[in-house]
């Protein structure tokens, strides 16, 4: 199999990372803009299978003549070149996924479904933990009930050492983050699609030591595009990040003195925007990268079976590869990615079109695949 991977940051250099491991993969091209060093854990793969390609994806004639040398291809780019990327892989007839992340694309990727049924390929995004996983893991649950209450999703990048006074270190953008803590989310409430503010309604949710009490709370993203396939099936649906305790109160303090705004203000006669002043002072405090992380995960869906109450709950805490360099949110967000491209390459995902991970990833299969990885997640009944 010959694999190409959009953008050599830290997801899609975890994804190259994790390809390389199948020996029935031939070759890993690895494309971006610049490549001024490989990261240290790719460094010994580097050869033959591993082709380091300078890449512009605005560049069109160029990304058609990549895709068409691979059986797949794996996008860990910024979001809002997907949708131009998608219709490029149908168009050489290549399958295709991406990490997404926002909503409104990938429905307009939706959109080449028709394309993609007649070249015989799939598009899939949407492909990392939240969304990506923990989708494939809500449908999962949904599947083994005969009704469904509710569905409840919980997922934290988090330092395994916090400190204060945030207890947070970034783990894959800030720019992200914040986007995060500042756009409505939607849910489900009542069988209907609602929006709810970010950073609202806290609750506490325990995990085994020596993670502890982490605190939940409203996001936007992570149910993508469940919210609406489920309105009207499902009465409650929500997708909430997790940190450690006290993180919430003062980001939302932040955010209401308006030092996230986007609109810029004036500075003693010069115009700044608060938001790219605030991630210009705290990203490089909050940038730790000789810090270990995790990856904490819950995904819980309740209902019946049989008649009676039941619950179908996965959980998973993941940490910092110390024999590799490889960070948990790089492990489960890349690795999920490379997963995702393997089993479309060899023709287990499907029937052609474009499906997000819910739809169209056979969970039983992704979760061996997980486990392969070192991930160990826990399925219980409640």
């Amino acid at each position: 199999m010959r694999m190409l991977v959009l953008g050599a940051g830290l997801q899609g250099s975890a994804c190259a990372y994790d390809l390389l491991q199948n020996p029935d993969i031939t070759q890993v091209r690895l494309a971006d803009l610049h490549f001024d060093h490989l990261p240290t854990f790719l460094k010994p793969l580097a050869g033959a299978r591993l082709i380091p390609t300078p890449l512009d994806v605005r560049d069109r004639e160029a990304v058609l003549a990549l895709m068409r040398e691979s059986d797949a291809v794996m996008s860990a780019i910024p979001y809002y070149f997907n949708l131009q990327l998608a219709e490029c892989a149908v168009e050489a007839g290549v399958h295709f996924c991406d990490l997404g992340g926002n909503t409104e694309i990938v429905l307009q990727q939706k959109a080449l479904a028709d394309k993609a049924v007649a070249k015989g390929v799939t598009v899939v995004p949407d492909c990392g933990v939240a969304p990506g996983m923990v989708n494939i893991l809500s449908q999962h649950g949904i599947a083994q009930l005969d009704t469904v209450d509710s569905v409840r999703i919980f997922v934290g990048g988090l330092p395994q050492h916090p400190e204060p006074p945030l207890n947070y270190q970034i783990v894959y953008s800030l720019e992200g983050v914040l986007d995060y803590y500042t756009t409505l989310s939607w849910v489900v409430r009542k069988g209907k699609r609602v929006q709810v503010t970010a950073l609202s309604e806290l609750e506490a949710v325990e995990f085994p030591a020596p993670v502890g009490t982490l605190e939940a709370f409203h996001t936007a993203g992570g149910l993508s595009t469940m919210a609406l396939r489920y309105e009207g099936t499902i009465p409650t649906m929500e997708y909430k990040t997790l940190r450690y305790p006290g993180h919430a109160a003062i980001m939302k303090t932040i955010r209401e003195l308006g030092l996230l705004d986007l609109e810029a203000v004036d500075v003693k006669g010069t115009k700044v925007v608060p938001r790219d002043l605030f991630v210009s002072v705290v990203g490089p405090k909050l940038t730790k990268p000789a810090e270990k992380d995790l990856l904490a995960l819950r995904v819980t869906v309740t209902g019946t079976k049989g008649g009676t109450a039941a619950t179908r709950r996965f959980d998973l805490i993941d940490r910092f590869d110390e024999r590799h360099g490889i960070s948990a949110m790089m492990r489960t967000t890349g690795y999920s990615l490379s997963i995702t491209g393997q089993m479309q390459a060899r023709r287990e995902v499907g029937p052609p079109g474009v499906w997000t991970p819910d739809e169209c990833m056979p969970a039983v299969a992704y979760i061996a695949e997980l486990r392969k990885r070192g991930m160990d997640l826990v399925e219980s009944n409640g």
